[in-house]
């Protein structure tokens, strides 16, 4: 009998492949539900080969009613390529024909005075739940250490060594991992949250940052934390454009730091790297994104590129 209730030719292999996940450290409801479903139009259409009809007639009906939202996707062809590298080489893996088209996000630009008004709100928060003493830590670590949203409310327990001085991001998006210093304030930050965390919860708690019942917080859970926290700090909301979001403090992590370096007169160029490495980027080119995020960067760039070369390498060969 399947160990998640698969029904389809496939049961042993989509059991086989959670397992696997589970010991890589991925744990996520989101993936198991999404392939029961896939189970479940296999066994309905008794579909038995792991082909290019079976998996894109699945994704056509899932389609259907997740409208434009695919990351579930993800679930699918991950399954493809696990099959090849360990059961079935003839497996297919969905094409990347079926993504979708990349939208450029427009974030937020928060200002200095906001950053300060929310965690002074956020000091205060009058909450029944962990987020009482968590969420200025959780929001520290966007904001000091850019950390996206996935990677702070997955960050285990055990990646977190305060004594040292680090966290560890593992197989974070494109499954780079990474080892994040940290500063003495925000390590201050962390060791507050971690001890009401241990007297709640105890030692054993898998996950740093904890739900009312000691589980993984959702993304959800986030968003309305930060948005309480934003009205409990009178930050006023635009009337229209792009509303601030837990993602912009990973934003401004990175601009505020290029603006630094513009500052301080670093070569941003040589500095880039780095930060992408920090980020967790697969290469430069994302991280420059954020330079074109910054009026004020912007700004300083034209001033500067008045006055010397551009920080940027001509593309080329000579």
């Amino acid at each position: 009998m399947s160990a998640h209730g698969f029904t389809s030719a496939f049961a042993p292999e989509l059991d086989a492949y959670l397992v696997f996940k589970d010991a890589m450290g991925f744990y996520g409801a989101s993936r198991i539900w999404y392939l029961k479903r896939f189970d479940a139009y296999c066994t309905a259409h008794d579909r038995t080969v792991f082909d290019r009809e079976t998996v894109e007639g699945w994704v056509t009906v899932q389609l259907a009613s997740s409208g434009r939202y695919r990351s579930w996707m993800s679930y699918i062809r991950d399954v493809g390529r696990w099959l090849q590298a360990h059961k079935n080489s003839d497996a297919y893996v969905l094409s990347d024909q079926w993504r979708a088209p990349f939208v450029p996000a427009h974030p937020y630009l928060l200002t200095t005075q906001e950053i300060e008004r929310f965690f002074a709100a956020a000091a205060h928060l009058e909450a029944q739940s962990p987020w009482r003493w968590q969420a200025v830590a959780f929001f520290t670590l966007m904001h000091s250490c850019g950390l996206r949203t996935g990677e702070t409310l997955l960050l285990p327990t055990d990646r977190v060594d305060l004594d040292a001085g680090h966290i560890d991001v593992l197989w974070s998006k494109g499954n780079r991992s990474r080892r994040l210093p940290l500063t003495p304030q925000v390590v201050e930050v962390l060791a507050v949250c971690d001890q009401a965390a241990r007297k709640r919860f105890g030692a054993s708690r898998q996950r740093f940052f904890c739900s009312a019942t000691g589980n993984q917080v959702t993304t959800a859970s986030v968003g309305k934390m930060f948005n309480r926290i934003w009205d409990r700090a009178g930050l006023p909301r635009p009337l229209g454009g792009q509303q601030p979001r837990p993602y912009d403090f990973r934003h401004h992590f990175a601009y505020a730091n290029i603006e630094r370096w513009m500052r301080q007169g670093t070569d941003v160029t040589a500095m880039l790297p780095y930060l992408a490495r920090y980020m967790g980027h697969a290469g430069i080119e994302s991280t420059y994104y954020y330079i074109h995020t910054s009026p004020d960067f912007m700004d300083a760039y034209a001033d500067i590129t008045g006055q010397r070369q551009s920080l940027l390498p001509e593309v080329g060969f000579e």
